[in-house]
């Protein structure tokens, strides 16, 4: 089963959504399977990480800026903004799709653990995602 997801991102940070893709795993009716979720951009990513303590998903936001900044000379992709590099560079040192094993008809996602799109860019938008649920 192939599902199309649009996500609405608020800007720069970690949005999660796993409720969506625990949702698209149920209407598959697979007791024991992968679930694949593939985002179809270059300057967002996807990310497994905590769900519980919002301090977690900042301190890696902030961690990640700080390693990949904005306006460094060495940059001539700008055409969209000082924001537009940084964010091919944090897609690339992530991830743009993920494996979830399915288990008993549900995502074996540990108690802490959910899903993010991981939005390197300043603006607000839509993002495009594919989840295939398969055996």
């Amino acid at each position: 089963m192939i599902k199309r997801i649009s996500l609405y991102s608020a800007g720069q940070g970690l949005h999660e959504f796993t409720a969506q893709v625990e949702s698209t795993v149920r209407e598959a009716k697979l007791e024991e399977g992968l679930c694949t979720i593939f985002i179809q951009h270059t300057s967002a990513s996807l990310i497994i990480q905590e769900n519980a303590d919002p301090s977690a998903r900042h301190d890696l936001e902030q961690w990640l800026n700080r390693l990949v900044k904005e306006n460094d000379p060495l940059y001539s992709h700008t055409l969209e903004g000082p924001d537009d590099m940084p964010s091919h560079i944090k897609a690339a040192l992530t991830s743009t799709s993920l494996s979830i094993p399915i288990v008993n008809g549900r995502l074996a996602l540990g108690t802490w653990q959910g899903i993010y799109l991981w939005e390197h860019r300043h603006k607000r938008g839509q993002r495009q995602l594919v989840v295939h649920v398969g055996s």
